[in-house]
């Protein structure tokens, strides 16, 4: 029999359902099918950290490991990566591939739906490898060696103003175990390093004496811009103010590199980068017809290529006034 206080009866029931529902599902999280927040990964694959801008590492198992300071950036639907924010260089990895030739790598490029691919690959993920698989095949690794793949990642770490992306590149080790281990995390400590040891630190040790005295131009890795300093900025404006006023001289340009990776590629690279610098010589006012563009490869080291230090001194461009 219903009576005036049935509806409230109703109610009562209804808030006890919905306060334990809320109780145990909500608060507790009992109940299955409940979404769960997730955390933003740390890891993107067994084998290396690429969690954030602070920090990277590449291992294989217990046999290599490099550490780094920094990871990879990439400009937002960007397929290039900007190698410079590692805070230091794959080096170490290249020489353990080197002395390992029966190990192989995989290249894993991780992009986000959400970017816009304007490049011929399928998609940025396997642009971004097939961009760190080139270069290590320039620097001496056997191409058969190294594999690329994509993974789609809706989360990938983003910079604070937004407009770059870090991580988006990870690397995965398989093929035949190396005879012996080799830990090439404690090569920094045997290999004695008496000279500068960073472009930078290179660069900012050229001293401008005369336009007739060669001085070097060094380059932050994987990129084509120069280092200037003030020295360099002395050479190139009396250069310039000379070059005006005796049409008959020349700048000359001759490009470097180390001996890592095939002789050829060695050449062509050390022009290139000689080109690159004319371009922006041009720009000066230094007519086209007073600089000449020369290149050595690695045919004319100025340090030992056998050092970290000494490879990065033979990455170089030469100028001088003849």
């Amino acid at each position: 029999m219903l009576t005036n206080k049935t509806p409230w009866i109703v109610l009562l029931l209804l808030w006890m359902i919905g306060s334990t529902w809320w109780h145990v599902c909500k608060i507790k999280q009992l109940c299955g099918n409940v979404p769960q927040s997730v955390a933003a990964p740390t890891n993107l694959s067994p084998d290396s950290l690429s969690a954030s801008a602070e920090g990277y590492s590449i291992a294989d198992g217990d046999l290599f490991r490099l550490d780094l300071p920094g990871n990879f950036s990439f400009a937002k639907s960007g397929a290039n990566a900007n190698m410079n924010t590692l805070g230091g260089s794959l080096e170490t990895m290249i020489a353990y591939l080197k002395a390992n030739p029966g190990r192989s790598l995989e290249i894993i490029g991780y992009y986000s739906p959400s970017e816009s691919n304007s490049t011929t690959f399928p998609n940025l993920g396997l642009a971004r490898a097939e961009g760190i698989r080139q270069y290590l095949v320039q620097q001496g690794i056997p191409a058969a060696s190294l594999t690329t793949k994509s993974v789609e990642q809706d989360l990938l770490f983003q910079a604070a103003k937004g407009d770059s992306l870090y991580g988006g590149l990870d690397f995965a080790f398989s093929g035949a175990e190396p005879a012996v281990s080799t830990d090439t995390t404690t090569a920094p400590a045997v290999v004695k390093l008496t000279e500068p040891t960073t472009e930078k630190a290179l660069a900012e040790a050229e001293k401008f004496t005369s336009v007739f005295k060669p001085i070097d131009l060094y380059f932050p890795l994987a990129q084509a811009n120069y280092l200037q300093t003030d020295e360099t900025k002395k050479f190139f404006a009396e250069a310039a103010a000379y070059l005006a006023g005796h049409k008959d001289k020349k700048l000359v340009l001759t490009g470097h590199t180390d001996n890592s990776g095939p002789d050829a590629v060695n050449m062509q690279l050390s022009r290139d980068r000689a080109n690159d610098v004319k371009a922006k010589l041009r720009k000066t006012g230094i007519e086209a017809s007073q600089i000449d563009v020369r290149a050595k490869g690695e045919t004319e080291p100025k340090a030992d290529n056998n050092t970290i230090s000494g490879r990065k001194a033979n990455r170089r461009v030469t100028v001088v006034v003849e």
